[in-house]
């Protein structure tokens, strides 16, 4: 599945984790996204959208 949201483009980053003695490891941060059934130019369709575009209501869902 792939982690990138339809409507806003946020995709994963990547960054360190760096421990108390500094020694780095790799870390990637997945944003939360979801599959919805929502209204895409007028028609029903299954998007993967964030849950920060659901919440603000820029998805219209499908009753």
């Amino acid at each position: 599945m792939s982690k990138v949201c339809e409507i806003c483009g946020k995709h994963p980053t990547t960054g360190n984790t760096i421990s108390h003695s500094h020694r780095h490891t790799h870390k990637m941060r997945l944003p939360n996204i979801k599959r919805v059934h929502a209204y895409v130019n007028g028609k029903k369709a299954w998007i993967k959208v964030c849950t920060r575009c659901i919440k603000s209501g820029r998805v219209k869902k499908v009753s």
